[in-house]
């Protein structure tokens, strides 16, 4: 494990990913291989979760890889990933999107700064500081799934999504379901929520821009 915080690879010198880990006040205390970082003890680390919504206001919603080591084939938001060393979140969001869903996306936005969120499944935990953000689908764009990452994905309208999981009728992964409900409260045109207090993010996720 890598204690410095400033490191700026994404990843390791074998090509292994690696992910900012945290202490409780959301200050990088060093970095760790993403491949070692998930298991029953995963210690704190920083991610993010995005939504892409559509030039019609419908939201993206993917189903994780079925290999995934944390919740495969869980349905959830559009983008979720881990930031390198030293990255700015809306550039990770962009990184993310092309490589998960092999797009480009335009108009990032900080809705969530301060989300942060713990969750099991089969004994693996997720245990992340995670900002939420939108962005839309660029135009002309057409979706090219990874499926290391991603097993399929269906476009929904946002209150449709929104009243199915509140009701339980569409599973979605644990940090999704709670997003969607903050969220919702925004609501129910994307376009028209204010932004985050970037002053909010983790101290970890304000290396950039600062």
């Amino acid at each position: 494990m890598s204690l410095d915080p400033t490191a700026a690879s994404t990843t390791t010198k074998d090509g292994a990913e690696v992910v900012v880990l945290l202490d409780e006040d959301g200050s990088a205390v060093g970095t760790a291989p993403k491949a070692t970082v998930h298991t029953d003890r995963t210690p704190l680390h920083l991610a993010f979760s995005a939504y892409v919504f559509g030039s019609d206001g419908h939201l993206l919603l993917t189903r994780r890889a079925l290999d995934k080591a944390t919740f495969p084939g869980i349905w959830t938001n559009s983008v979720c990933g881990h930031p390198a060393p030293g990255e700015d979140l809306a550039d990770a969001v962009h990184r993310r999107a092309r490589l998960e869903l092999g797009v480009e996306v335009t108009g990032v936005r900080l809705l969530l700064p301060d989300f942060r969120y713990r969750a099991e499944m089969h004994g693996v935990v997720e245990n992340e500081l995670c900002p939420v953000y939108a962005a839309w689908l660029a135009p002309g764009e057409r979706l090219r799934l990874d499926p290391s990452e991603v097993h399929e994905a269906t476009w929904v309208g946002w209150n449709e999504v929104c009243e199915e999981v509140r009701f339980g009728l569409r599973a979605v992964s644990p940090w999704c379901a709670r997003q969607l409900r903050l969220l919702e409260a925004r609501g129910p045109d994307p376009r028209r929520w204010s932004e985050g207090d970037a002053a909010l993010l983790p101290p970890a996720a304000r290396t950039v821009g600062a």
